[in-house]
C-alpha cells in the first residue's frame, strides 16, 4: 500500500505531502497524536482533538488543539485554544509563552497582556509571567529595506492557499492553489484495506484541504487548472518558466505503489519540467537527476537562466546541511544535463528551513525561518556573486510580517510579486502584488568648499502629483534622505538663515528606472550689501536739481534696478566747501531726495533706496574753507555717489535670481562683473598726442573708479598703458609708463591703497587699430592712445607694482 508523507516547510502553502495512511488506533488522544509526531496529519488531528476536548475538557488536550492549529498557522484558532489552556490553575510560564506568541501572530496582543495582567499566579508562576509581560516577546518590526505597498492579488486568491507567480512568454499567468474545497475528517471506524491503513485520492491529509494543483490565468482573465503530465500527481505546484528554453519547471509529490514489505513507505515532492508549448499547455515531462521521493525532498524550483543554475529546497543528506531545508543549486548545460547538487553554505542556509530562491542581478531573495526575522518566515536578500552569496539582509516591513512571507519574485517588466498568510487576506494564503515600489532620494547639501554641510538646515519636499509635504531625514553621515512615491513630480526647497536658498522643481519618480534618485545641492552665503556698481552725478552750484548730463547715469540704473530686482541704491550726496556747514547739510539732503524723486519716475519705490548726506564733511580735494580752488575743482565735490548694492537686507533670505543662475555665487565678484560689463562701468582713459596729462573728463571717470574701489575693498585694479605707433619704441614704452603711473597716482591721492593697483606699459605693442597695415585716421590714432583699467579680485598670490 502507498503512503505520500507531508514535508513540512512552516505554512500551510509550503506543504508538499502527506496523501495520508495511518493507522486506527481506539483512544482518540492517542490517534491524533499518532498523527501529528508522525503522519503529520494537523487537520484530522485537530478535529479529533476538540471531540475529545468536548467530551473531557482537559488543559492537556486543549494545548494540544492549540498546537495542531499552530502548525496549520491558524493563528486566530490557535490564540482561541492558548487562551483557553491558560484558564486552568495547573498552567505552566512554557503555556504562557505560547499564549502569547499566538496572540502576537492573530493581533491580540494587548488583550493578551491584560488577561495575564488580572490573572492570579503562585508565587513561582507570578515572577516568570512579569518577566515574559516585561519584554514584546516574539515579534520586531524591522525597517524595510525599501518602502513597498503591497496589494492583493483580487483576481487570484481565493478561500483556500495561492502562492508562487510567474508568467510565461504570452503574459500567461501561472500560481499554485488548493482552491478545491475542505473536507470532513472523520475517525475511520471499518478497516478500510484489511490493515487498517485509510488512503484519500481527493485531499491533503494534513490540511483536510484539495491537493495543490496549478492554475492558468490567460489574457482574458480566465482562470483554469492544468493537469500534470506526471502520472499518479497528487500535489502539483511552484511553477517556475525558464523563458529562453520555452520550458516549465514545476514540484509534484506522486502517489508510488511499493511491495507488501514497504507498504509504509514516505513519498516527498520532486522537481520535473515540461515543455510549454504556444497554448499553454505541457508536453513531456523530465524529472531532474537528484530527484529521491522516497528519501528527501526536492521542491520550489527557480531557473536561473544567465547563470545556467536551478536553485531548489531540499532536506537531503549531506555533509554541508545545516538542518531543516537548505538551498541548493545545480548548473546545467543547453541540453538540459544536471551538474551535482551545490548547497548554498552557512551564509544563506542555517539550522531552520530555507526555500524559494530568487535572483535578480546581484541580489539574491529567499525565504528562512533561522535568520533574524520578525515572524515565522521571511523574506531575505543577500549579495550575489558567481562565487559567494553574503551580506543577508531581512527585507524589513511591509514585504515581511509576523506571519509568514515566501515566494518572492520579480518580473522582467519590474513587476513584483510575494505570497503570505498575513493577516487581512482573503485566504489561507495570498498572492500579493508589491505595487508602488517607492523610489529613495539622496541628496548632498554642501559648502562652497565641496563638504556636507552638517549643522542645521531647512528642507522642505512637496509631492506635485499626489498633494502633501514628504518628510526627510538626515543620515549619519549628514546626507538628505526621503523615499519618493512613484509616478508622481516634486519640489524640495532648502534654506538656512544667512544662505541662497535652493529650489529643485525637476524631481520625478515619472518613468524612472533605478532604485535612488540623486542629487546634490550647494547652500551658498549670501553676500549680503554686496557693491556691485558705483557711478556719480554732479550739480550746479548752490542746486540740488538733476542735470541733464546726470540722466543718462540715473536711467542706466533704473532700468537696471528694474531688471535685478535684488539690487538697491545707497545715495551719498555732497557739497563743496562753500556756505555755512549747516547750509550745506540741507543742500546735500535735498540733493539725496533729489535722486529718489527721479528714479520714481522709473517705478523704482522709496524703499529701494537708502540716503545719506555729508554736507562738505568729505571733500575729494583740498579745496576746503578759505582754499583757493579752480571752478572744476569744486564741482568735483558738489555730487551724489551712487552704490548699487546686492542683497541689500541683511535680515532677508533670498534665492539665486533666475536671470543669475548660470554664476559662480561663491565668487561674489562674478554678481559685479556681470553687472559692470553690462554698464561698461571701468572706463578707459584717453590722452591727447605726446602727453600723460590727464583731460578733465578722465578725472571725473578716474572719481567714479576711486569711489568703487574704496566701496569695494576685495578688488584690484590692473591698470595697463598704451601709445599710438608714431614715434620710435624706446620713447612710446616711456611714454605708456608715464601714463600708467599717472591714473595711479591719481587714484592714490583718492584715498586707494597702492598695494591694491598694478600697473603696466606695453608702449605700441598692443593697438588696437594697428596703424602700420593700415593707414589711420586720427580718430583710430586716438583710440590707441590710452591707459586700460581692469578689475579683479585680491588674491594673496596676486603681484602689486609696477611691472613691464
Amino acid at each position: 500500500m502507498k503512503k505520500i508523507a507531508t514535508q513540512v516547510i512552516l505554512s500551510a502553502v509550503l506543504i508538499f505531502g502527506s496523501v495520508g495512511i495511518t493507522q486506527a488506533q481506539k483512544n482518540k488522544i492517542r490517534y491524533a497524536d499518532s498523527l501529528m509526531k508522525v503522519e503529520k496529519n494537523y487537520k484530522t488531528a485537530s478535529t479529533l482533538y476538540q471531540q475529545a476536548y468536548a467530551k473531557k475538557p482537559k488543559m492537556e488536550t486543549a494545548t494540544k488543539v492549540a498546537e495542531s492549529y499552530d502548525e496549520l498557522r491558524d493563528y486566530d484558532n490557535s490564540y482561541m485554544w492558548w487562551k483557553t489552556a491558560i484558564g486552568y490553575e495547573e498552567t505552566s510560564p512554557k503555556v504562557y509563552a505560547s499564549f502569547l506568541r499566538s496572540a502576537e501572530l492573530s493581533g491580540n496582543l494587548n488583550e493578551a497582556k491584560a488577561l495575564l495582567t488580572a490573572k492570579e499566579y503562585s508565587s513561582a508562576d507570578s515572577a516568570a509571567v512579569q518577566e515574559l509581560l516585561a519584554k514584546r516577546p516574539f515579534y520586531t518590526p524591522i525597517p524595510g529595506l525599501r518602502k513597498v505597498k503591497l496589494e492583493p492579488m483580487s483576481a487570484l486568491n481565493s478561500e483556500g492557499s495561492d502562492f508562487t507567480y510567474v508568467k510565461d512568454a504570452n503574459g500567461n499567468v501561472y500560481f499554485t492553489s488548493d482552491r478545491g474545497g475542505e473536507f470532513v475528517d472523520k475517525m475511520p471506524g471499518i478497516r478500510i484495506d484489511g490493515r487498517n491503513k485509510i488512503f484519500s485520492e481527493a485531499k491533503q491529509d494534513n490540511t483536510g484541504r484539495e491537493y495543490f494543483s496549478v492554475y492558468r490565468q490567460d489574457s482574458t482573465g480566465v482562470i483554469s487548472e492544468m493537469i500534470s503530465n506526471v502520472p499518479n500527481t497528487y500535489n502539483f505546484g511552484d511553477p517556475y518558466y525558464a523563458k529562453e528554453a520555452g520550458l516549465m519547471f514545476y514540484s509534484v509529490t506522486r502517489g508510488i505503489t511499493k511491495e507488501k514489505k514497504n507498504r509504509n513507505v514516505e513519498v516527498s515532492p520532486e522537481i520535473y519540467y515540461s515543455t510549454l508549448n504556444e497554448s499553454g499547455q505541457l508536453e513531456g515531462f523530465y524529472p531532474v537527476p537528484f530527484n529521491d521521493s522516497t528519501g528527501y525532498s526536492v521542491m520550489h524550483p527557480f531557473v536561473d537562466e544567465e547563470a545556467k543554475r536551478l536553485y531548489f529546497t531540499s532536506d537531503m543528506p549531506d555533509s554541508l546541511a545545516m538542518g531543516g531545508y537548505d538551498l541548493y543549486y545545480a548548473e546545467y548545460d543547453e541540453n538540459m544535463t544536471f551538474g551535482p547538487a551545490i548547497n548554498l553554505g552557512p551564509e544563506v542556509n542555517t539550522a531552520g528551513d530555507e526555500s524559494h530562491a530568487f535572483r535578480r542581478g546581484n541580489k539574491f531573495y529567499f525565504s528562512s525561518t533561522g535568520h533574524k526575522g520578525m515572524g515565522s518566515m521571511d523574506v531575505f536578500v543577500a549579495d550575489y556573486s558567481e562565487t559567494a552569496f553574503s551580506n543577508v539582509k531581512n527585507m524589513g516591513t511591509p514585504i515581511n510580517s509576523i506571519a509568514d512571507d515566501f515566494a518572492y519574485r520579480e518580473l522582467d517588466n519590474k513587476e513584483i510579486y510575494l505570497s503570505s498568510n498575513r493577516k487581512g487576506g482573503v485566504g489561507l494564503d495570498d498572492l500579493y502584488q508589491i505595487a508602488d515600489l517607492y523610489k529613495a532620494f539622496l541628496a548632498r547639501v554642501i559648502d562652497c568648499e565641496g563638504l556636507i554641510i552638517s549643522d542645521s538646515y531647512l528642507a522642505t519636499l512637496t509631492d506635485k502629483t499626489q498633494g502633501g509635504t514628504v518628510q526627510t531625514y538626515r543620515n549619519g553621515d549628514g546626507t538628505l534622505r526621503s523615499e519618493l512615491e512613484p509616478e508622481s513630480d516634486f519640489n524640495i526647497t532648502i534654506s538656512k538663515p544667512g544662505y541662497f536658498s535652493v529650489t529643485d522643481d525637476a524631481i520625478s519618480t515619472k518613468g524612472f528606472e533605478g532604485d535612488t534618485i540623486k542629487r546634490e545641492y550647494k547652500l551658498i552665503p549670501i553676500p549680503y550689501q554686496l557693491p556691485v556698481y558705483v557711478d556719480i552725478i554732479y550739480y550746479d552750484l548752490d542746486k540740488f536739481k538733476i542735470r541733464d548730463d546726470a540722466k543718462p547715469a540715473l536711467d542706466k540704473l533704473g532700468q537696471l534696478m528694474n531688471q535685478y530686482t535684488f539690487l538697491d541704491l545707497l545715495v551719498s550726496s555732497h557739497t563743496d566747501s562753500r556756505a555755512s556747514d549747516e547750509y550745506n547739510i540741507r543742500l546735500s539732503n535735498d540733493r539725496a531726495k533729489a535722486v529718489t524723486e527721479y528714479m520714481a519716475q522709473h517705478n523704482i519705490s522709496a524703499d529701494r533706496i537708502r540716503l545719506e548726506w555729508f554736507g562738505e564733511q568729505n571733500l575729494v580735494n583740498d579745496c576746503g574753507n578759505g582754499k583757493p580752488c579752480s571752478e572744476s575743482a569744486h564741482q568735483l565735490n558738489r555730487r551724489s555717489e551712487l552704490l548699487l548694492e546686492a542683497f541689500p537686507d541683511p535680515s532677508k533670505s533670498y534665492e539665486i535670481p533666475e536671470e543669475l543662475k548660470n554664476l559662480d555665487y561663491c565668487n561674489p565678484e562674478a554678481i559685479m562683473d556681470l553687472i559692470q560689463k553690462e554698464l561698461r562701468a571701468i572706463p578707459t582713459i584717453y590722452f591727447d598726442f605726446d602727453k600723460s596729462m590727464l583731460r578733465s573728463a578722465d578725472k571725473l571717470e578716474l572719481e567714479r573708479t576711486a569711489v568703487m574701489l574704496n566701496r569695494m575693498p576685495n578688488l584690484m585694479l590692473f591698470i595697463g598703458g598704451h601709445t599710438d605707433q608714431r614715434g620710435s619704441n624706446d620713447y612710446n614704452e616711456k611714454l605708456s609708463e608715464k601714463r600708467s603711473e599717472v591714473v595711479m597716482e591719481y587714484l592714490k591721492k583718492r584715498g586707494v591703497e597702492e598695494n591694491r593697483m598694478d600697473y603696466e606699459w606695453f608702449g605700441e605693442t598692443q593697438p588696437v587699430h594697428d596703424c602700420n597695415a593700415v593707414t589711420c585716421t586720427e580718430a583710430m590714432h586716438q583710440l590707441n592712445r590710452r591707459t586700460e583699467l581692469k578689475l579683479g579680485k585680491i588674491h594673496s598670490s596676486t603681484p602689486v607694482g609696477r611691472k613691464k
